[in-house]
């Protein structure tokens, strides 16, 4: 269930941060609405990690769709010193 807190909680940062570290990320309200999210920085570069992999994904993708770079097994293989 997602720990959802208001920003004037923040006074007391210690249960706000204690709430991150158990993996799920802690949301902060302004005004009722939400403004703010935290999380361990393990989750968040494990995220940035993922997106990076998505975003070469996206590129590969956009290459074989262009029919660019293309490499033969042979070439492959000498690149990686197999």
């Amino acid at each position: 269930m997602p720990s959802i807190k208001m920003i004037s909680d923040l006074r007391n940062y210690n249960d706000v941060l204690r709430d991150c570290q158990n993996g799920e990320p802690v949301f902060l309200t302004k005004n009722g609405r939400g403004r703010y999210v935290l999380v361990d920085i393990q989750e968040y570069e494990r995220q940035q990690a993922i997106l990076k992999l998505l975003s070469k994904l996206l590129e590969a993708d956009a290459a074989i769709k262009t029919g660019d770079e293309w490499q033969s097994l042979d070439d492959l293989k000498r690149s990686l010193g197999v």
